[in-house]
């Protein structure tokens, strides 16, 4: 019977499979599969919509920041803990950069710097308290929800659209994929693009994955979310490491949320509504357990694309009404908690 056992590498902790996939890269499997299978019924059973690139790329470009925060979700749920600051965050990063571009004057790299100040901001003061003041994290990230809710409305109350010409100019940019194109109902041929978003979002995951996977720090979130005691035995300094989850997990929300801005190219308190939601979803359909110690950026990549591409079908069937759409992701987030669970049963047996 497959068993697995923590080696250590120096004072760096290694999870060891002997005879069987590792949890990681189980969940990783079924979430690449799932998201296979739909995207093929998608094509199969609603028509060749789904079968232009595009429409995989349009994916891509409403969901850029999503992914971001995800990655940041899935660093903290990795290491035992959540963050349900990120969407309120969003709405921040957009309402400060509106409000700093439109009416103070500022320049592209002024608002870059300052998203990434206020996430920053974040991120060190609700590490602090998570980690070495030991509070709850949910209560800690919950009142920073409502902070962020709240200084969203005192920045500006209202939504506008960003004028500042650099900006725009920067919203513009489109980067087109060649060969991918389609040809539309007139008969011209549409080139298929992406936006700046995207590549912003591809390369922060990919970061993140080699950071998780090669890195000291990155074994060190796993070990803390799997067992902290363990962790401790083995020499990590466990509150230093929740500490630059949480840090790391607010410097991605400051990145996502200018990502965002540069989505939607406006500031409103509404923004990014329900995006803490998504993000959890994501993470776990991705496989990142709840109960840490197992995720992996890569599943979140995907477990975001399996989130919007489920949306779409909802919509392409004509189930225009939210409740649907709750109702099936709600749906898909208990069939991979059940997955989740035959996994621990899996590993638990593994350990007798």
């Amino acid at each position: 019977m497959p068993t697995a056992n923590i080696v250590t590498v120096g004072k760096t902790p290694r999870l060891k499979s002997h005879g069987g996939i590792s949890d990681t890269n189980l969940l990783l499997m079924i979430t690449i599969s799932v998201f296979i299978a739909m995207y093929i019924c998608a094509i199969l059973f609603l028509g060749s919509g789904f079968l232009k690139p595009q429409t995989f790329f349009n994916i891509l470009n409403e969901n850029a920041s999503l992914i971001i925060l995800s990655c940041g979700m899935s660093i903290v749920m990795i290491t035992g803990g959540i963050d349900i600051s990120v969407g309120t965050l969003t709405a921040l990063v957009c309402m400060s950069c509106a409000v700093h571009l439109d009416y103070q004057g500022g320049s592209v790299l002024t608002s870059l710097l300052l998203a990434l100040g206020i996430g920053l901001a974040f991120g060190v003061v609700q590490g602090f308290l998570i980690a070495y003041l030991e509070i709850q994290p949910f209560i800690v990230t919950l009142a920073g929800m409502f902070f962020a809710k709240g200084m969203t409305t005192i920045v500006n109350a209202t939504q506008f659209n960003v004028e500042n010409e650099a900006f725009r100019a920067l919203k513009a940019i489109r980067l087109y994929v060649p060969g991918m194109g389609s040809v539309n109902k007139l008969g011209a041929y549409v080139p298929a693009y992406v936006e700046i978003g995207v590549v912003v979002a591809v390369v922060t995951a990919i970061l993140l994955f080699c950071l998780l996977r090669w890195t000291r720090l990155g074994r060190n979130f796993y070990a803390v979310g799997g067992n902290t005691q363990s962790a401790n035995m083995l020499g990590i300094n466990v509150k230093r490491t929740k500490f630059m989850a949480y840090l790391l997990c607010g410097l991605l929300a400051g990145i996502g949320g200018f990502v965002y801005f540069l989505h939607v190219g406006s500031g409103s308190p509404s923004h990014a509504s329900g995006a803490e939601m998504n993000a959890i979803a994501s993470s776990i359909i991705g496989g990142t357990m709840l109960t840490g110690g197992v995720g992996n950026i890569a599943g979140t990549f995907f477990g975001v694309l399996s989130l919007s591409t489920i949306k779409n079908i909802v919509s392409s069937l004509g189930l225009d009404e939210a409740w649907w759409t709750n109702i099936t992701v709600a749906a898909m987030i208990c069939l991979f908690l059940v997955i989740q669970s035959v996994v621990l049963l899996r590993k638990n047996k593994s350990k007798q």
